[in-house]
């Protein structure tokens, strides 16, 4: 019998999703930077393993997960996923890491931007501002013609928008297609996209790398599942604020595993963006409980 949704196990899962993904992101960095495996191979590696993990759940299931008539568009976000997974890990691979976590906050305001220019969503004055202000945040991270801008934050910043873009189209999925069909197909078709780019670079791991590669696709996993559960347990209002604890636990693993001490400008740069994204959450949110106000 299922339990009835529980804002403690919510904000209980989204504390562990944080954990597991910053964790795996961590790792990443070792087996790239520190280890010397390609980032696209890594990505392929962290995909395989991933699918291997989701394997027994369609077998559970019979395989039924499979069954779409939105094939074409599956394969359009495995594609958008790959490239925007593939920017990440490289940009993991060369980047502090506290500074890819605040980037990444930026990819809800791209799929903002994107819901108006593609599915037409209405944005009032609040939200534009607070847009606004959200991108300010990443100017403040990356300072263009301040600082000379990394290739490693630049790939960070596509993939946020690149990711702004799977979330446009995982909306329209999710229309008509179970978070398990929608799940399954994206690692399906990220699979093959990320061994392409692989190929290249490909060097055959010995066996000190595959303790972290299992380690990444099932934290990967975890991640991603406790992530789902967390905003089926609790409001997002409750728990989304709780991923903020993303850039903390990345300071603390990235200065402890790789002695890095984020700037200030990463803070503030973060802080601003993250605040941005949440409001804007905030009014979509209590949009779809009363009528707008026109100032949404």
């Amino acid at each position: 019998m299922n339990s009835p949704p529980s804002t403690a196990r919510g904000m209980g899962f989204m504390i562990g999703a944080v954990i597991f993904l910053v964790t795996m992101n961590a790792c990443v960095r070792v087996v790239t930077s520190e280890m010397g495996m390609h980032a696209f191979q890594a990505a392929f590696f962290r995909i395989t393993i991933g699918l291997l993990l989701f394997l027994p759940v369609l077998i559970y299931y019979r395989f039924e997960p499979l069954r779409t008539k939105r094939l074409k568009m599956h394969a359009w976000r495995g594609g958008l996923n790959a490239f925007c997974m593939l920017l990440y890990f490289y940009g993991l691979s060369v980047s502090p890491l506290a500074k890819v976590i605040a980037i990444t906050f930026t990819a809800p305001l791209f799929a903002t931007v994107m819901g108006v220019l593609i599915l037409h969503e209405i944005i009032h004055a609040r939200r534009i501002v607070a847009l606004i202000i959200g991108f300010i945040g990443a100017f403040i991270i990356l300072r263009p013609g301040i600082v000379e801008v990394d290739i490693g934050s630049v790939s960070i910043f596509v993939s946020a928008a690149l990711w702004g873009g799977t979330m446009i189209i995982i909306k329209i999925l999710g229309r008509t297609e179970s978070s398990l069909t929608t799940t399954a197909y994206a690692t399906i078709f990220l699979t093959p996209f990320s061994l392409i780019a692989a190929i290249p670079f490909w060097q055959w791991p010995t066996a000190e790398f595959w303790p972290w590669l299992f380690v990444i696709g099932l934290l990967g996993t975890l991640g991603q599942m406790s992530l789902a559960q967390a905003f089926k347990e609790a409001d997002i209002t409750v728990v989304l604020p709780l991923d903020f604890t993303k850039l903390i636990w990345a300071a603390i693993l990235g200065f402890l595993v790789f002695g890095e001490v984020p700037d200030v400008w990463v803070w503030i740069g973060g802080t601003i963006i993250f605040a941005s994204t949440t409001y804007i959450a905030f009014r979509e949110r209590k949009g779809e409980h009363k009528p707008s106000d026109g100032l949404n």
